[in-house]
């Protein structure tokens, strides 16, 4: 959704908004990082934790103007390709290292937002993953694989149980992760902006970057109104695509997700939803959603290649939120909208560099604030200090999209897996 005066819940409710100027004029830093959503935000906090301060942030519109100020606020484990063909694909070791990078991101973002007291609705009450389907194999099967392979303990809720937390009858049992919170990311995304400028680094809004050229020893980037000569470059702009580099550009998809929010419901909600964990399903087009402050209910889900309006979006989600709470199907629904996530064919973040001083961190889509959290980390230790970390994403490269054609075997994908979820659903014994 490119249109700003759509209004979210976030944007509505997010504290004011620090000023970052335009950028005007010529800077010469070591490092210039392009897109101000997490990503970009998480590798300058890491380069500044490193005392590398000589640090510019551009960000072409506003920060978390992205998916980073629209998603759900989850911050949980885990990339979208999931752990058993994590496992399959770069075998044990890998994988535990790549997996347990994500563990130790969400600890982080907790640690920063208390250290630096971010005020960002933080609730540190875990995620339950509720089990759509009858058949409980799909839950104790990454329930040990969890536990043997990775050494994370999710606790099994069973039926009884879970109906204290969730009253409905949708779900059978469900998965808790502890180790699991959520926030308000944009009032977070800004929380790391407003921090970063106070520590010395140079943060531009609505300063697009139009240009980007290799001067051989170092990087010239070019805005409306300035430019920046740098080291190093990192481009960080998800699926608000910069076109300065194709390869980089070519390999993501820009996939729109669809969330609303309710009405202060009072104690409505807390009837229907007790707890105070996040929720998500066990289908591939799952559900997902969390109560906020003043007894709101945020709800998302669904996947599409295209973006929707409001009263489109209202519309399908509450279809989906009746039939799961049949009891909230009549709730005023005050806010809704849709937002661009970057997806790669191969479901795990790019995260990389040519060797010249150019890096990249993009296609976070699905589980975005702890991998980009990652991301940040190796960046920042790769510039300030030459680490190799980043390296264990090798194998997840800049794999070509295929836009237009990948848009349609995205789109295609999805529906199939809806239909399949929906019959499987549909043959289970009532």
């Amino acid at each position: 959704m490119n249109d700003p005066s759509v209004l979210s819940y976030y944007r509505a409710s997010a504290h004011q908004a620090p000023a970052f100027a335009p950028l005007q004029g010529m800077q010469e830093v070591d490092v210039v990082v392009i897109g101000g959503g997490f990503a970009g935000l998480n590798t300058v906090t890491g380069l500044l934790e490193r005392g590398h301060s000589d640090v510019c942030l551009l960000e072409a519109e506003t920060i978390g103007f992205g998916a980073s100020g629209r998603n759900g606020g989850f911050v949980f484990a885990g990339y979208s390709l999931g752990e058993q063909a994590l496992l399959d694909g770069l075998g044990a070791q890998v994988a535990q290292t790549l997996f347990g990078m994500t563990v130790s991101a969400v600890q982080r973002i907790r640690d920063r937002i208390r250290k630096h007291d971010i005020d960002c609705d933080m609730v540190d009450s875990g995620v339950l993953w509720a089990n759509w389907f009858r058949d409980p194999l799909v839950l104790r099967r990454r329930q040990q694989l969890l536990a043997d392979v990775f050494d994370v303990h999710w606790d099994w809720v069973p039926r009884d149980a879970l109906r204290e937390r969730l009253h409905t009858e949708r779900y059978s049992d469900a998965l808790f992760e502890s180790n699991a919170l959520h926030l308000h990311p944009l009032n977070y995304a800004r929380g790391l902006a407003r921090l970063a400028q106070g520590r010395g680094a140079l943060v531009h809004e609505h300063s697009p970057a139009i240009g980007l050229a290799s001067t051989g020893s170092a990087w010239r980037v070019t805005t409306p109104r300035g430019e920046v000569r740098a080291r190093h470059v990192v481009l960080a702009c998800g699926g608000y695509l910069s076109g300065l580099q194709p390869a980089v550009d070519r390999a993501v998809l820009p996939i729109a997700t669809y969330v609303m929010v309710t009405e202060s419901l009072g104690m409505r909600l807390r009837e229907a939803i007790p707890t105070a964990s996040a929720v998500y399903d066990t289908r591939f087009a799952f559900d997902y959603y969390r109560r906020l402050p003043e007894d709101r209910l945020l709800w998302g889900g669904r996947i599409s290649v295209r973006n929707r309006s409001p009263q489109a979006v209202k519309k399908l989600l509450r279809r989906d939120l009746a039939c799961v709470y049949p009891q909230l199907a009549d709730a005023r629904i005050e806010y809704a909208w849709s937002g661009l996530m970057s997806y790669a064919r191969h479901e795990m973040p790019q995260v990389g560099g040519n060797g010249d001083g150019l890096w990249w961190a993009q296609a976070f889509g699905g589980h975005g604030l702890a991998p980009t959290c990652v991301a940040g980390e190796l960046l920042a230790e790769a510039i300030a200090e030459g680490g190799q970390g980043w390296r264990s994403f090798e194998r997840y490269g800049l794999v070509s999209a295929w836009r237009p054609l990948g848009y349609l075997a995205a789109q295609g994908s999805y529906w199939w897996l809806q239909a399949r979820d929906a019959f499987k659903h549909w043959i289970e014994p009532r």
